[in-house]
């Protein structure tokens, strides 16, 4: 049974993490965000949409980590493209650090197809209310390495500007809606490392929302994944175009805050949500 807790702001439940999903294997199941909501009500991530069927809302995967598949769908082979492998990991659920209406701590463990533990991690989601039309979450995960890790994603082997990995989340958007731009970045954003970027859209019903995507301490230095064509999407990439290495024992941490907003992008919002990081 798919297991779930709700997350709480200015006194509604604006996010549903689930930790223990029922997913098949081929999405490479995971804990995920979905329905996120703005404070007004309008969901802004989409699940398992049928352009890309392992798209899980919003949630922590990785294309490639010792050959293992944290993304779901095909994996990115050196010389012949996107092929479908029977290689996909799980994240599971080992024990709760903390578990309130505004925040979840958990340590999760990693694992390969057949059960060996790649990695130990501890994440940890919290929210809390912004302005009046805007809340915040913040997001900070720390993988520890069992026996040595190899991250890698599509760009490390060959696959131009496919660097995504890492905190992502998926917006269910009207493309004809759909706008992304970022603080430095006059252009594409995709693949910048501005301090922040801004996805918005419109919802089912024509209510327009905004992201507001931040990068804090370590998630500094990592580029920006970002699609507002083909599909919508963001992730904070941590092997853009070089595998991340970690030794046995070691640990990598990244920390992040997503500001969920009604209405078009307002400068109001985006300085708010400097302050606040």
């Amino acid at each position: 049974m798919t297991k779930a807790h709700e997350l709480r702001c200015a006194g509604r439940v604006v996010a549903r993490y689930v930790w223990d999903p029922e997913l098949p294997a081929t999405v490479s199941p995971r804990p995920y965000l979905h329905p996120v909501t703005t404070l007004g009500g309008t969901t802004v991530t989409g699940f398992m949409p049928g352009d890309h069927v392992h798209h899980l809302g919003a949630s922590i995967a990785v294309p490639i980590v010792n050959e293992v598949n944290f993304w779901g769908g095909s994996t990115y082979v050196t010389g012949r493209g996107s092929v479908r492998l029977d290689n996909h990991g799980r994240q599971a659920h080992r024990r709760w650090l903390h578990r309130t209406g505004d925040r979840v701590s958990h340590e999760l463990h990693w694992t390969g197809r057949d059960g060996t533990l790649l990695a130990v991690e501890s994440r940890d989601l919290a929210v809390a209310q912004l302005t009046g039309d805007a809340w915040m979450l913040r997001v900070s995960y720390t993988l520890t390495s069992a026996g040595g890790l190899t991250i890698d994603s599509p760009a490390t082997r060959g696959r131009a500007g496919a660097g995504y990995g890492g905190f992502f989340w998926r917006a269910p958007a009207d493309l004809d809606r759909v706008h992304a731009y970022g603080r430095d970045s006059n252009g594409d954003v995709h693949g910048s490392r501005d301090p922040w970027v801004v996805l918005s859209g419109a919802g089912a019903t024509g209510d327009p929302w905004t992201l507001i995507f931040q990068a804090a301490g370590e998630a500094a230095v990592d580029p920006w994944f970002v699609r507002a064509t083909d599909y919508a999407g963001v992730c904070s990439a941590i092997a853009w175009d070089r595998p991340l290495v970690i030794a046995p024992g070691r640990t990598f941490t990244r920390r992040l805050a997503v500001v969920i907003a009604d209405g078009p992008p307002r400068d109001a919002t985006i300085r708010a949500a400097q302050e606040a990081v």
